[in-house]
């Protein structure tokens, strides 16, 4: 495919703003030419949509109600398509960043409609945190459209997405996850390769029940230290000093230790339970243990069924106490 570049378009006499990107230009990136296209511009997607299109990439992506503030991207050069299908059809990589299963299924093979609007040799990168099985449900059906899946989930937080600096735990055919990591460097700090097709997602969940059972852990002691008159400063001092210090630590303490700052870990007991429940779906399908996560996946359902599925993971330190 031909790369028109600035100086061809200036032979004839197609002006370019420096900075910004004309519409008759596509770029060519490790081999393949990336017209990319985003699903999803939540609080995640932002930052990738961000750093896409100020680092030079092509990039459309879908209108959406659920979407942050696009101005920013506009002003960039994106361009916002109305529907997922006809963008997925005209783009050669499509990134999804939606909340789970349920959503990319949607997507691809539901009211999207994105599945059967792919060219052959179209790339999805799956970039939600998602159930392997289905992951690998849907890249077989994407294979068969003569187009090819990566699942590429991501962990930190918005800040770091904002900042490209993202960790991707990437599942795909090794050749293609090459030749996507200039793309994905883009919002990408550091990607690790986990193998196949559904690996990444994987990956994900192993990561995301670290993670989360965690903080849950320290949530419940922080509350029984609190109904015990412990000094919060002497306990987070302690557990930085001994075998409780990490980065779980240091998302949960700011709330005991700033008057209930939660700036750190703005994550909500909903997605708590969701990603919990995947991995507690994926041992199922493993016949893995998973008795540790059952212990997490009953205090975060407890709080939904008490209908605070939208506190943050930290007020688990105050709602713990009654």
């Amino acid at each position: 495919m031909w790369v028109l570049r600035p100086s061809t378009l200036a032979m004839w006499g197609v002006k370019t703003v420096p900075g910004r990107r004309s519409r008759m230009m596509t770029q060519e990136r490790g081999g393949l030419v990336e017209k990319i296209g985003l699903v999803g511009v939540g609080l995640m997607g932002h930052g990738i949509a961000k750093n896409l299109v100020t680092k030079g990439w092509a990039l459309n992506y879908v209108d959406h109600p659920g979407n942050q503030p696009t101005d920013d991207l506009d002003a960039a050069g994106a361009v916002k398509w109305n529907s997922a299908a006809d963008m997925a059809a005209a783009c050669d990589v499509v990134v999804l960043c939606v909340t789970g299963s349920p959503q990319v299924e949607d997507v691809l093979i539901g009211s999207g409609g994105v599945l059967a609007a792919l060219k052959p040799g179209t790339v999805i990168v799956d970039c939600s945190t998602a159930i392997p099985a289905s992951t690998q449900k849907l890249a077989a059906q994407v294979e068969a459209q003569g187009a090819h899946f990566v699942d590429a989930a991501m962990t930190r937080t918005p800040k770091e997405a904002e900042e490209g600096r993202l960790n991707l735990l990437v599942g795909g055919a090794p050749e293609l996850v090459d030749r996507l990591r200039p793309m994905l460097g883009a919002f990408a700090e550091n990607i690790f390769y986990a193998g196949a097709t559904g690996t990444g997602h994987q990956l994900k969940l192993l990561h995301n029940i670290v993670s989360l059972g965690s903080v849950t852990l320290l949530t419940e002691v922080f509350a029984c230290a609190q109904k015990g008159g412990v000094d919060m400063g002497a306990l987070v001092d302690c557990l930085r000093k001994g075998g409780g210090s990490g980065v779980a630590l240091e998302r949960v303490a700011p709330y005991v230790l700033d008057d209930g700052a939660l700036d750190q870990m703005r994550f909500t007991v909903s997605n708590a339970a969701k990603d919990v429940a995947y991995y507690s779906q994926m041992a199922s399908d493993l016949d893995a243990e998973a008795a540790v996560a059952a212990g997490v996946k009953t205090v975060v359902d407890g709080q939904i069924e008490k209908g605070n599925g939208g506190a943050f993971m930290p007020e688990l330190i105050k709602l713990l106490q009654g």
